[in-house]
């Protein structure tokens, strides 16, 4: 039998800790309220900031069909699934929760979310790249949903000096699924009497990009590719041009990317070794696609810019982390922004910092080596956003131009020959095994703890490619690599090892 009495209109808004779901929420409630409905709003909270977002639920009732109906209406306190009328997602992921959570459904709800990612502690824990494919989720998000308003308005909210907020109060305006004019949302913003202009700012531009059904794309104006500047230094100059003429069409863009890299991460000669390291490749067998080399270029630049301490010390102390922290913060003018590191340097990463003979000699002691760990062992803050802290920094940061002369740059020269001389001589007989063997070097990465997995778990699996010899399948050491990032304790891969008998 079907209901045909009124039912309300039921809102779920699905945001992050800051992002200001619950304003949202009081908004629309407000809105309802000024305007003759019933509105209620509840909230559960999510137990971490990316373990689950904070549901904020908005049931909002005719005042006059509430007195037709001889009395005051009892809204829900929670969505149901299937049974929702308007989602509102502060972030892309969010949106595909509620399409899990059965929120979102073809038939009745209006889907309005951020394109933006915010990536989830598990994308960002994964041992290799365990972030979600933003294309499929927004296609499958789509297909769940009777309309999808989408479009980047962490960015939007940027522009505007606004908060993604009152993105999606406009958004949800200049969808028209609710009976409520633009003046009455205004209206409401208006009511709440703080950050006003910049809220109405950002409020007109989501109304007019959901008013013309923006499907999130790309316009074509900003897709026009803009001309690459030519470096002014004549060494950088001549590494490009390089480059350019020596290289097939289909692998330049990895190598321009890792001479930028190394340059960045040492100077021009080491991208210069990076270059000639890859002319030797380029000599090799291919797979006719030029797969091998471009994944050879993408995966050695990585190596070759390692993290060790003077790195990470660089990357704290950049100009362009400061603006991004303030820029997440929101500071105004006139605040003062402190940045605390905390640092916990290794006996082993102090050693791999000196020069060879000295970090070997510190390593095998007994008294110094005691002394040093003993200074260590609690680690520190330091403050780089003060002077006494960003020059610390620095100074460790100064020291890249010794590294090539440390007991971390040989060990990991070494195993970077190893692994070329190892996918040369293979790619004589199958590059296809070659192009995997590329691959391999995705288990390296990090530093401290993080790296000491890394290698162990490459290694483990060279040994398995050196008894498997000539037999090993390119799937199989896919399967292997597969396994080997899956887990950070080595279980899988040792099951895939015993599984194909290279234990």
């Amino acid at each position: 039998m079907t209901n045909t009495k009124a039912q309300p209109i039921k809102i779920a808004i699905l945001a992050m800790g800051g992002e200001g779901g619950g304003v949202l929420a009081d908004w629309i409630v407000d809105m309802g309220e000024a305007n003759g409905y019933v509105a209620q709003t509840t909230s559960v909270p999510g137990v971490a900031q990316r373990t689950g977002a904070t549901i904020y639920y908005v049931e909002l009732y005719p005042v006059a069909q509430a007195e037709a109906d001889g009395g005051r209406p009892v809204l829900a306190l929670m969505p149901l699934p299937g049974d929702v009328d308007v989602v509102l997602a502060s972030e892309l992921m969010e949106a595909g929760r509620a399409v899990q959570r059965g929120l979102v459904t073809n038939d009745r709800t209006t889907l309005i979310a951020s394109t933006h990612r915010v990536f989830s502690i598990a994308e960002k824990s994964a041992l290799g790249d365990g972030r979600v494919d933003s294309t499929q989720l927004l296609a499958h998000t789509a297909k769940a949903a009777k309309r999808f308003i989408r479009f980047d308005m962490a960015q939007a909210a940027e522009a505007s000096g606004s908060v993604i907020s009152a993105v999606l109060f406009g958004a949800l305006a200049g969808s028209g699924v609710l009976p409520f004019s633009r003046a009455q949302f205004e209206a409401t913003i208006e009511r709440g009497g703080v950050g006003v202009k910049p809220s109405l700012k950002a409020f007109g531009g989501a109304f007019a990009r959901a008013q013309g059904g923006d499907d999130g794309e790309t316009p074509p104006e900003a897709a026009l590719a803009t001309p690459t500047p030519q470096p002014r230094h004549p060494a950088v100059r001549a590494l490009v041009e390089r480059v350019q003429h020596d290289f097939p069409p289909a692998a330049q863009d990895f190598l321009l990317e890792g001479v930028r890299r190394l340059i960045d991460y040492q100077d021009v000669a080491y991208a210069g070794l990076y270059l000639d390291r890859m002319a030797t490749i380029a000599a090799l067998p291919g797979t006719g696609d030029h797969r091998l080399l471009r994944e050879t270029a993408r995966h050695l630049a990585l190596w070759m810019s390692y993290e060790d301490t003077a790195r990470v010390a660089a990357l704290k102390t950049r100009a362009t982390r400061f603006e991004r922290v303030r820029g997440e913060a929101r500071v105004q003018a006139g605040q003062v922004l402190a940045i605390n590191e905390y640092m916990h340097p290794r006996l082993q990463e102090i050693c791999e910092t000196l020069p060879g003979g000295i970090g070997r000699w510190l390593m095998n002691s007994s008294t110094p080596k005691k002394f040093v760990e003993r200074f260590t062992q609690k680690g520190r803050v330091i403050q780089t956003s003060s002077l006494r802290g960003y020059l610390m920094l620095r100074t460790v940061a100064a020291m890249k131009r010794w590294r090539r002369s440390t007991m971390r740059y040989a060990e990991e020269n070494r195993r970077i020959e190893e692994w070329l001389q190892r996918i040369a001589a293979t790619a004589q007989r199958n590059p296809e095994l070659a192009v995997e063997l590329a691959q391999c070097q995705r288990l390296v990465k990090g530093y401290s703890d993080t790296h000491e997995r890394g290698i162990r778990n490459y290694d483990t699996v060279m040994r398995a490619v050196e008894r498997a010899g000539a037999q090993l399948a390119p799937a199989t050491l896919r399967e292997l690599r597969d396994a080997a990032l899956a887990d950070e304790h080595g279980h899988k891969l040792q099951a895939a090892l015993a599984q194909h008998a290279l234990a």
